[in-house]
């Protein structure tokens, strides 16, 4: 991201805009490339103090608890591009972002391994106890003792979502000898000799340890329940460090207390404070053999780093080169530069004929387009255009004028 390109707006008018203790890798990667207009801020802010700090940002980067409603984006104007520097984009409106053609970036894969190593790490605490026998010696209680502690190796390890961090998770079990089975929505490829099932309660039937790794939507929330709980084989624990709704936290106190699950590690709760130093409370508070996290599965300077990169490259390559790979909202293009060229990026509703108007116009006016890609979604298309350089303004207003036009920006 060194390179500093010539854009059409200048570099220190880009208002940048980053919230929640965002990786200074982001903002040092920005100042590196020329912007200069680059604040950032330690924690989340609320809607109200939203809708005043966006009016004139141009590109804004969050991380999980900043919510970006429809009101925010109706309050941010000039906004062209969101970065959310962690795993998923829960907290934003997507559909209002897709209408305003507002473009939605994220960092999937960039913690994978941090959240994947912490898992094997509390499968091995809560296997053999550990965290009780941690309790006892900080009240001055002494107990060296081998009842009710096994290893990890021989044991089955059962894996709901085999995605990018599940998937992981997988080999990284495998190498310390255990047994991997899993359970996705979605066909996948197993890695070493992990073995898919059928069902959920075929996992966790036979899992020794079962860890969550799934996304939070209607068919996930409250998964394990009072009924799913029932079938978890007998002593097993439960790992969670997906999403908050993923699993009925009452539901696995009670099945805690009377003996169906010997453990549990969670890192993620429905509700959780807005910033450190809250008061917090959870039904799963001051059971035995229960570790409690305050959402740092992913939480490693590598990780923050990593992201830190990741999501400011791609905000940086949409912003020099209006390249959308990666969003949510905007279909994704990747654009070679051409030599000799302006580029316009136009951002409409998906309805026939804006194409055909676009070249209309652009050919009543003798603009020759050099070079033109589109791409669409459900509600929005995005059309790039090369076009030469001595009539890209009179392009540019053209393409302003165009019916169902949502944003023109003229690149460079």
């Amino acid at each position: 991201m060194t390179e500093k390109k010539n854009t059409s707006y200048p570099k220190e008018k880009v208002n940048i805009l980053f919230l929640e203790n965002i990786s200074d890798a982001a903002v040092r990667n920005f100042k590196d490339a020329g912007y200069t207009s680059v604040r950032k801020l330690g924690g989340a802010l609320t809607e109200d103090d939203l809708v005043r700090e966006v009016k004139d940002v141009h590109l804004l980067g969050i991380r999980s608890k900043t919510q970006i409603t429809p009101r925010v984006l109706e309050a941010a104007k000039k906004l062209q591009a969101i970065g959310c520097f962690c795993i998923g984009v829960n907290q934003v409106d997507l559909k209002s972002a897709t209408h305003q053609g507002v473009a939605v970036f994220n960092a999937p894969y960039s913690n994978t391994r941090s959240v994947a190593e912490l898992v094997i790490g509390l499968s091995i605490m809560l296997i053999r106890r550990i965290p009780d026998k941690n309790k006892a010696a900080h009240e001055g209680l002494w107990q060296k003792e081998a009842k009710g502690s096994y290893e990890l190796r021989g044991k089955t390890l059962g894996i709901i979502g085999y995605g990018n961090i599940g998937s992981q998770v997988s080999v990284l079990a495998e190498a310390l000898g255990m047994k991997v089975i899993f359970y996705d929505v979605i066909t996948k490829l197993p890695l070493g000799n992990a073995v898919a099932k059928k069902t959920l309660k075929d996992v966790v039937a036979q899992a020794d340890i079962v860890t969550l790794h799934v996304p939070e939507n209607n068919t996930t929330k409250n998964m394990i329940n009072k009924n799913t709980l029932k079938h978890f084989k007998k002593g097993s624990i439960l790992i969670n460090y997906a999403r908050g709704e993923v699993v009925d936290l009452e539901a696995l106190r009670k099945s805690i207390l009377e003996g169906q699950i010997s453990g549990a590690a969670i890192d993620v709760f429905p509700w959780e404070p807005e910033k450190n130093g809250d008061r917090f409370q959870t039904p799963l508070q001051d059971l035995p053999n229960v570790i409690l996290t305050p959402h740092i599965g992913g939480s490693t300077e590598e990780a923050q780093m990593n992201i830190g990169d990741d999501v400011s490259n791609k905000l940086y390559q949409f912003l020099e080169m209006g390249v959308t790979i990666g969003s949510h909202t905007v279909p994704p293009l990747s654009l070679p530069p051409q030599e000799g060229t302006h580029r316009i990026l136009h951002i409409h509703k998906n309805v026939p004929g804006v194409l055909s108007e676009i070249n209309t116009e652009l050919s009543k006016h003798n603009i020759n387009i050099l070079a033109q890609y589109l791409k669409t979604n459900d509600d929005i298309g995005y059309v790039v255009l090369d076009v030469d350089r001595k009539i890209s303004n009179t392009a540019f207003q053209l393409l302003k004028e165009v019916k169902n036009t949502i944003k023109v920006r003229l690149l460079y």
